[in-house]
Parts: C-alpha cells; structure tokens; sequence
C-alpha cells in the first residue's frame, strides 16, 4: 500500500459510516406519514403504501445500477397521488417523518472523537452520500447524531443526479471543497462505490469496515476492493494512523 500523505480534507460517507440503523421497516415509515393525511380516498392501510412504495422503489433500480439516483419527494408524491392519498405537510417533513420511523439510526462509536481529531489538526470534512432523502433532511439526521460536527457541506445523491460510484457526484464535492483530488481522503463502507469510486476519481480511499451488522448487507459479504486503499474497523484506527502523519 503507498504511505498516504496528510489529507487538506476527509469526506465521509453517510451510512454506515458516520451512522448505522438497525432496521428498514417501510410500514412504520408510511404509518407516521399516513398519520397527518387529510385525505385518504381508498382507505390505503399503511402496509399497502408500504408494498406499493416498495414495488416502485424497485421498479425504478435500473437508474439506480446506471448510477443515477430518484427523489425521495418524487416517490412519495407519485405514491400518494396515485393512491389518493393527501397529506398535510410539506414534502421535507414527510420525508422526515418517514426516515425516523422507519430507520432509527445512532452515531457509529468513535466517529465524533475522530471528527474532533480532525478539526483540532486543522483537517477540513464533508459528506456524500448515496441516499434519496434530500440534503437538508440528511444533514439535520447528522446534526443531531453528531452535534458538534464541522462538516463543510452534504452532498446528497438525491439532489445531483449521480451516485456513487460516479466520478460526477465525488467531482461536485471537490469543486465545492475548491480542492484536487490528491488532496483529499475519502471514508465509507462499501468496497464498490465508496473505495473504488474514491479512488477512481483520484481521492485515497479508507475503507471502514464496521463489526456492527448492517441491515441492507449480508454478513460476510464484503469483497476487498480492487485498489490501494487504508483498511480500519474503529474509528480509533484512523486517529492513531493520523497521528504519525
């Protein structure tokens, strides 16, 4: 592996790496929505939302394997609609409603203690993640989890067209961190689209490979990637490999 050098800037990946939830459970997510409707012609439990929502979710993965990304605001408009639902809120607290709901997340251990390290050595931060709620919404879910964080900006993929691992979306975020790719580290979980879509695009990859389970991955199913990149399972790790930079 080359020795890396001390980085301007480190952008972290969102799930699973600055935060893990449990679970996915669609029907609690649409029975908090489905609480504020003011109509509801058909009387569409909140498990029929759920399946439907579900069916579309995958229906529309092909742009998803072309690397491109939907609209949380898109899917839910198109599903209320469709199902004659009306609901009295306005799209970011809907989709605030129905993330909590249905995916409860906490901080991974360390990570504020590694955010805190990297503010003090004068390290900048930022994100990006592949995620269909918008930025605003992930960026409160990060406040909160993690108070204290200096990240500069969130790019979601929701609000950029292009997901990991697209060279486009890790471009947008070193245009907004006025930075070359050599310049900046880039952290995440998954080998494919954080790893080697960090190094594809010219940033030094650190692949966090967490002992907590994962809903959305089998056990055991991670592949080392396919390039030179810094291997950790603590946030602790990163720390002490910094400190000797």
């Amino acid at each position: 592996m080359t020795k890396p050098k001390k980085p301007a800037m480190v952008i972290f990946d969102y799930g699973h790496t600055l935060a893990y939830e449990k679970e996915w459970d669609k029907v609690e997510g649409e029975r908090a929505v489905l609480a504020h409707a003011k109509s509801n012609r058909h009387g569409c439990t909140p498990e029929q939302v759920g399946e439907f929502a579900e069916k579309i979710y995958f229906d529309t993965a092909v742009g998803r394997k072309n690397t491109l990304e939907i609209h949380q605001f898109q899917l839910h408009r198109f599903v209320y609609d469709y199902m004659g639902i009306e609901i009295g809120l306005p799209p970011e607290e809907i989709e605030r409603l129905y993330w909590d709901a249905a995916a409860p997340a906490n901080a991974m251990p360390h990570i504020a203690d590694v955010l805190a390290f990297l503010h003090e050595v004068g390290v900048r931060t930022g994100v990006i993640s592949n995620i269909a709620f918008s930025e605003k919404t992930v960026r409160g879910r990060i406040d909160r989890l993690i108070p204290d964080n200096k990240f500069e900006f969130v790019v979601a993929s929701s609000e950029y067209i292009f997901r990991k691992p697209n060279k486009y979306i890790f471009e947008i975020a070193l245009k907004k961190a006025g930075l070359s790719p050599g310049e900046v580290w880039y952290c995440g979980d998954s080998p494919e689209f954080d790893v080697e879509g960090a190094h594809a695009a010219g940033m030094y990859p650190v692949w966090y490979d967490s002992e907590i389970e994962c809903w959305y991955k089998e056990r055991g199913h991670s592949q080392a990637p396919a390039c030179d990149h810094l291997y950790i399972r603590d946030w602790r790790e990163l720390i002490a490999i910094m400190e000797k930079l």
